[in-house]
């Protein structure tokens, strides 16, 4: 079945959504299981920017419980008892550590309390009970965290989404399988204004590089932190956004690396800090939470950053001396927050979700500020209602609490590996990883190699990724690019050296089997190496004669 297509040429619709951000893509998907016709378009590619930069957990609102956001807290674990229900191959159980230390800005006792007041709101909840874990266990479970002198600790139950990146595909691919148009790489160049109110957009075509009219009686501001940005489109108007700077390291498991994440305060400004047990054997260290006012087109973790969460680090687990030489790459970016005048505090602004109906001449225009991976669904029904309200259509309850991601096995996740592993004349890695990465989507990336034998090759020996996934990638999930193809389709770039190493032998294939030309796959190669620098990235730090830093 084809899945998904970032290219059209739409003159009218119910909605556009301007922004393929997790949220953007959450409305889409809604307004399309409505029946609604709905494009979707972005300057970029699908979860390209901030949707790209979280610390990828499904989060059950264990934080929003001291500043009693008790609603926030029963939809955070609504929505992530849904998402381990409906996505069991992308997101998963994440159990955490939570050091009880002296000198942090909570008492154990206290933390212990929450523990067991967020298992009493999660009454029927699909995870284990949280515990507390006292010096024995400690020691056993987490030696690295015992050694630092920590005598006791709480195991809090969570879930995360180690590719978010997948995540994002394949809400886009639901969408788009329900009639939604998707249009990547198309900047929005201005607001439609006919009597009186917003009737659409302006948009330069992908294909073109034309102008083209796309109207519609409700436009959705979903761009993040370019939410003002498109603002600034329609005139004068109130500051929206106040983003806030996060940032994370990548780097090799290291001695006394838990095989658990730890949720624990910085030593510096006690702000909450993890590491995180990730993707392909890499932990993440993270994150950074400063105000910023510079660009947000290209954001790079800077010096500080880095020796601020290597620090923090080393101090719970001091037997890791990490230095920024173990870094293999990093990753930054802004939250989309609330604009608050003069912050001096990031985590004091709420990161609850908010859709503005514009009024007066901008009538037709509805913006959203905030909004996370954890509800995103929620917040998608919650846009579906005011788009109701504005069409003047009855309200029909949302299935996607119901329905399952595209890639969601029939089976338990457990069993369908064993499956598709058996089954697959693959190697066993490789069908391993497709099966992880895709979850049932894997047959069809598996049929592409069975249909051409070159394209079963292995072109990254670090991942065990193969030539197919770039094909499916472009052919069947709409990738333009080739960071749109090993970032946010095939995930390979998620190795060692941010994919690096493999980009030749990726535009190579390309070449071979999608119809690139020589001078678009040189071109590709060129824009690729510039667009990874963002994640300073070791191995191009230590090829361009920098050494390690």
């Amino acid at each position: 079945m084809p899945t998904l297509r970032t290219y059209a040429e739409p003159s009218a619709a119910d909605v556009v959504v301007i922004g393929a951000g997790i949220n953007g893509l959450a409305i889409t998907r809604e307004a399309a299981r409505r029946g609604l016709n709905v494009v979707m378009i972005d300057q970029d590619d699908l979860a390209a920017r901030t949707s790209a930069i979280s610390s990828r957990l499904i989060h059950g609102g264990l934080k929003y419980l001291e500043r009693f956001e008790i609603p926030l807290v029963f939809e955070s674990i609504r929505e992530r008892n849904i998402l381990l229900r409906t996505a069991p191959h992308l997101v998963r159980p994440y159990p955490m550590l939570i050091p009880f230390t002296k000198d942090g800005s909570r008492p154990g006792w206290l933390l212990s309390c929450g523990l067991i007041f967020h298992d009493v709101l999660s009454v029927g909840k699909k995870l284990p009970f949280n515990r507390i874990v006292f010096s024995r266990g400690l020691k056993r479970d987490f030696p690295g965290i015992a050694a630092g002198g920590v005598k006791w600790g709480g195991l809090f139950q969570d879930a995360h989404v180690p590719v978010t990146e997948r995540f994002a595909v394949e809400i886009a691919i639901d969408a788009a399988r329900n009639g939604a148009t998707i249009l990547t790489h198309t900047p929005v160049l201005s607001l439609i204004h006919e009597g009186g109110h917003v009737a659409g957009v302006v948009y330069r075509d992908r294909e073109t590089g034309e102008q083209r009219s796309l109207r519609a009686p409700i436009v959705i501001n979903a761009a993040g932190p370019w939410v003002d940005s498109v603002l600034d489109l329609d005139g004068e108007h109130e500051r929206k956004i106040g983003p806030t700077k996060g940032s994370h390291l990548v780097v090799d498991a290291f001695p006394t690396a838990p095989d658990k994440c730890i949720f624990f305060e910085s030593p510096d400004d006690n702000r909450p800090m993890f590491v995180l047990p990730w993707h392909n054997g890499k932990y993440m260290l993270g994150t950074t939470d400063l105000p910023y006012d510079e660009s947000i087109d290209e954001i790079i973790a800077d010096g500080d950053e880095t020796d601020y969460l290597l620090r923090a680090v080393n101090t719970i687990l001091p037997g890791a001396k990490l230095t920024s030489d173990d870094v293999l790459w990093s990753y930054s970016g802004v939250r989309p927050l609330p604009y608050v005048a003069d912050l001096t505090d990031p985590s004091s602004v709420t990161r609850d979700s908010e859709i503005v109906a514009h009024t007066g001449d901008s009538r037709g225009l509805f913006t959203l500020i905030g909004g996370k991976y954890t509800t995103h669904r929620a917040l998608g029904v919650q846009a579906l209602k005011v788009i109701e309200k504005a069409l003047g259509l009855p309200h029909r309850r949302s299935r996607t609490d119901k329905l399952p991601f595209p890639g969601a096995p029939a089976v338990d996740v457990d069993e369908f590996r064993a499956r598709f592993v058996a089954a697959s004349t693959l190697p066993s890695r490789t069908a391993e990883r497709l099966a992880a990465v895709y979850g049932e989507l894997a047959w069809e990336v598996a049929a592409f190699a069975a249909e051409d034998p070159s394209l079963a090759e292995i072109i990254d020996d670090e991942t065990g990724a193969i030539a197919a996934e770039l094909v499916y990638a472009v052919r069947e999930e709409g990738a333009v690019t080739l960071e749109d193809v090993l970032l946010r389709r095939t995930t390979i770039a998620l190795n060692s050296d941010v994919g690096l190493s493999v980009a030749p032998r990726a535009a190579a294939v390309l070449t071979q089997h999608v119809g690139w030309t020589q001078d678009l796959a040189a071109e590709e190669l060129a824009r690729y190496r510039h667009a990874v620098r963002r994640f300073a990235p070791r191995a191009l730090r230590v090829e361009q004669g920098g050494g390690e830093r």
